[in-house]
C-alpha cells in the first residue's frame, strides 16, 4: 500500500480539525448531550468511518480494505471496553455531569497522542525485527487471559499511581466548575477535574498496549492502523452519552474481547512463523502446515464474536442492569441537575 507524505499530512490534520471543531462546538460550554444530539453524531462517525473503508478498498484493493475494516471493528470494540473504565474513573472523581464532556474530549485526544507513538515505534520495530510478531502474540495472548479472567471492579481513582499523585500535587477537595488549577491563600492547587483527566491519561497508556498490538495483527500498514484507530475514537464522546446504561448491561463484552484477542494473538504467532526462517525446523523453510490466517476470516470472526456477546449480554440482563453496573452508573450521574456553582467533594 502506497500513502504518500502528502497523504499522510492531509489525514493528521483532518483529524486535528474534527477534534479542534468537536471542541468549539460542542465541549467548550459545560452541557450534557441530548439523546438526539449524540445519535446523530455517532451515526455520523460511524458512517464517516465506513465510507472511508469503501475508499480504501476501492483505491487500494479489498484486501487492504478488509484489513481497515477488521481493525476498526477491533479497535472500536476496544474503545467501548474504554468507555466503562472512563465511567468507572468519573464515579470515583464524581465529575458533574456537564463536566464530562470536557473529561472525555481530553481523554480522548490523549488516547489518540498516545497511540499514534505506540503505532510509530510498533511500526518500526515490524520493519526492522521481524520477530517481534512472536512478542505481539504472546502479549496478545496474556492480555486476552487477563481479560477474560482478572478483576474489572477496580478503581483507576483509587489505585496506586492516583495516590502518588496526590501525594505529590495539592489538591482541592471541590471541584471549580470546570478549572484545572484554581489558586487559594496565595497557593496554586489543582482540582479535582485534572487528576480525573491524569487518571484516564494514565487509563488510556494501558489500553493503548493492548490496541496496538491487535491491530498489528491484522494488518502491517501503519496507515490502517492510524485511520482506523482515529476513526474508533471519533464520535467516541458521543456514544457514551447515547449508550449510556447500556454499558452497565454489556457484561460478556469482556469475555467477547478476550476471544478477539486470543485469536489475533494466535493469528500473529502463525504469521510470524511464516516470515522468520528457523532453521532448526523444518530446514529454514516456510511451515506450510501452519495456515495463514485470510483477513477475510479474521472480519468475519470478529464481527461475530461482537455479535454474539453483545447479544448474550443484552439477553442476560434483560429487564435489569448487569451486575454492580447500576451503583456505578447512580454515582456517575449523582451530580446531573446542579447548578452552575455546584461543587462535589471527590472520595479520599
Amino acid at each position: 500500500m502506497q500513502v504518500t507524505p502528502l497523504v499522510w499530512i492531509i489525514t493528521i490534520a483532518v483529524t486535528i480539525l474534527f477534534f479542534v471543531y468537536e471542541f468549539f462546538a460542542h465541549v467548550r460550554k459545560p452541557h450534557e448531550p441530548s439523546i438526539g444530539e449524540s445519535a446523530r453524531w455517532s451515526a455520523f462517525y460511524i458512517g464517516l468511518a465506513l465510507v472511508f473503508g469503501v475508499g480504501i478498498g476501492a483505491v487500494s484493493g479489498w484486501t487492504y480494505g478488509g484489513e481497515y475494516f477488521a481493525g476498526y471493528l477491533t479497535e472500536k470494540a476496544l474503545s467501548v471496553d474504554n468507555l466503562f473504565v472512563f465511567l468507572i474513573v468519573m464515579t470515583g472523581f464524581a465529575v458533574p455531569k456537564k463536566y464530562q464532556q470536557k473529561v472525555l474530549m481530553v481523554g480522548i485526544i490523549i488516547a489518540l497522542i498516545l497511540r499514534g507513538g505506540f503505532i510509530a515505534i510498533g511500526a518500526a520495530l515490524i520493519e526492522n525485527f521481524s520477530w517481534v510478531f512472536y512478542i505481539f502474540g504472546a502479549l496478545l495472548l496474556v492480555l486476552a487471559y487477563r481479560q477474560a479472567f482478572g478483576s474489572h471492579d477496580a478503581n483507576p481513582a483509587d489505585g496506586k499511581f492516583m495516590q502518588l499523585v496526590r501525594r505529590v500535587l495539592p489538591v482541592t477537595p471541590d471541584y471549580h466548575r470546570d478549572r484545572l488549577t484554581v489558586k487559594q491563600d496565595g497557593k496554586r492547587f489543582v482540582t479535582p477535574m485534572l487528576l480525573t483527566i491524569i487518571a484516564i491519561g494514565f487509563v488510556d497508556l494501558i489500553f493503548a498496549v493492548d490496541s496496538i498490538p491487535a491491530i498489528y495483527g491484522l494488518t502491517s500498514e501503519a496507515y490502517i492502523v492510524f485511520t482506523a484507530n482515529a476513526f474508533a475514537l471519533m464520535g467516541l464522546r458521543q456514544l457514551f452519552f447515547l449508550i449510556g446504561g447500556l454499558l452497565e448491561r454489556l457484561v460478556y463484552l469482556a469475555q467477547g474481547l478476550a476471544v478477539i484477542l486470543a485469536f489475533i494473538g494466535v493469528k500473529l504467532v502463525f504469521h510470524a512463523l511464516h516470515v522468520n526462517e528457523l532453521p532448526f525446523i523444518n530446514g529454514g523453510q516456510p511451515l506450510l502446515w501452519v495456515p495463514e490466517i485470510p483477513i477475510w476470516l479474521s472480519l468475519l470472526f470478529i464481527a461475530a464474536t461482537i455479535l454474539v456477546a453483545t447479544v448474550a449480554s443484552l439477553v442476560k440482563t434483560r429487564g435489569g442492569s448487569g451486575d454492580g453496573g447500576h451503583a456505578v452508573h447512580a454515582g456517575a450521574g449523582a451530580a446531573e441537575g446542579e447548578d452552575e456553582d455546584f461543587t462535589a467533594r471527590i472520595p479520599r
